[in-house]
């Protein structure tokens, strides 16, 4: 599978299948000033004051302007995590130098830091990469398709002073030939991989794509896992946080209140990018629901209760065109943005326009009541 055949087909998913969620493992009651984002997107107009949740696109984060003196105008994702030492940094997928995929010096994944005391509200402002004035790839590799092709991020998880990163390894492009854990003790700046995890065929090969966060109180990691193919539901997995490194100890949800036995899908269709947070008190997880073309959030107390939780549309999949604030040409990859609230959720959602391979980059969207609990709906 090509790049470009990948993002296609997820476009043109849009009304083919509806989302279903089941109820098995039921409820368990610097030194460089900032670069700022200047790149705009499509003229969408004013938000509109009549819709919930009210969704406000704001600039582009990534791309001509806006990260150039990284050398990275064409990338996508962006997980983020607070750092240990409190910055924020995200973790981008594959990144070129021009503003074009495949625009020269090809790495997989990088880093940028972001200004953690400029407000939400006034754009996510660069200060440093990982790597110094270039945004330099985490860890040194050949993208070379003998076999690597390219190892692409899931998701950015702290636990004490060490960063996590759960990392996808790729023999061609949608190949994953298995998954490793990438890890940092000194918040951010360097980075090793430190331990192989599972096969690509892994749990039916459910275990590829990985969103995860750390439970307060009960000493866990919670993980939703699902394929990279984004023709796959989601799983639901632990693993105690001192043990992350140990593919051994890692266990599946298979029923209510259940684990360790036949993984029980806990949210059905065809599932991408997954960002799994707590903010405030719930248990909020943002997707892209390719089946059906949007991305979606859900919210509960508990990570096994995301399982009854209703969905709530938060972007819409549309044609190029045909843009509007919460309409988005072949979108994916929504992250939850450290310092969202549950009253304003700030998201970072990628969009690739294949073909003339650009735009490629990620955008910042700002969302009123994304839960829609004071709006009727």
């Amino acid at each position: 599978m090509t790049r470009s055949t990948f993002l296609r087909g997820s476009a043109a998913l849009a009304g083919v299948s509806a989302l279903a969620t089941t109820t098995g493992c039921g409820s368990d009651d610097s030194a460089a000033a900032p670069t700022t984002a200047a790149a705009t997107g499509p003229d969408v107009g004013p938000v509109p004051d009549d819709v919930c949740p009210r969704v406000e696109r704001m600039a582009a984060i990534t791309g001509p302007g806006v990260t150039t003196r990284f050398r990275m105008e064409a990338t996508d994702l962006g997980s983020p995590a607070v750092t240990p030492d409190g910055r924020i940094l995200f973790i981008f997928g594959d990144t070129f130098e021009d503003a074009v995929v495949g625009g020269g010096f090809w790495r997989s994944p990088v880093g940028l830091f972001a200004d953690p005391d400029r407000p939400l509200d006034d754009g996510i402002a660069w200060t440093s990469a990982v790597g110094g004035e270039t945004a330099e790839q985490l860890v040194p590799y050949a993208h070379d398709d003998a076999p690597v092709s390219t190892i692409l991020p899931g998701d950015l998880l702290t636990v004490g002073e060490t960063m996590y990163l759960w990392m996808m390894v790729n023999h061609g492009f949608g190949t994953v030939a298995g998954t490793e854990i990438w890890t940092s003790t000194d918040s951010g700046e360097t980075w090793e991989r430190a331990a192989q995890m599972f096969p690509g065929d892994h749990a039916g090969g459910l275990m590829q794509q990985c969103t995860w966060f750390t439970h307060p109180e009960d000493g866990y990691v919670y993980l939703l896992t699902t394929g990279f193919q984004r023709d796959k539901g989601v799983i639901l997995s632990r693993v105690l946080a001192d043990q992350i490194l140990d593919p051994a100890a890692y266990e599946t949800c298979s029923g209510a209140d259940a684990w360790g036995g036949e993984p029980l899908t806990i949210l059905e269709g065809e599932i991408g990018e997954m960002c799994l947070r707590i903010v405030e008190d719930q248990w909020v997880l943002t997707y892209f629901d390719a089946g059906n073309y949007r991305v979606d959030v859900l919210a509960a107390d508990s990570p096994t209760a995301l399982a009854k939780a209703s969905a709530t549309t938060l972007l819409h999949g549309g044609d190029w065109g045909a843009e509007e604030h919460d309409v988005v040409a072949q979108l994916y990859g929504p992250y939850i943005v450290p310092g969202s609230t549950l009253e304003v959720m700030h998201l970072v959602c990628s969009q690739w326009h294949t073909g003339p391979d650009w735009p490629y980059h990620v955008e910042q969207f700002r969302i009123e009541d994304p839960l829609r609990r004071e709006c009727a709906d």
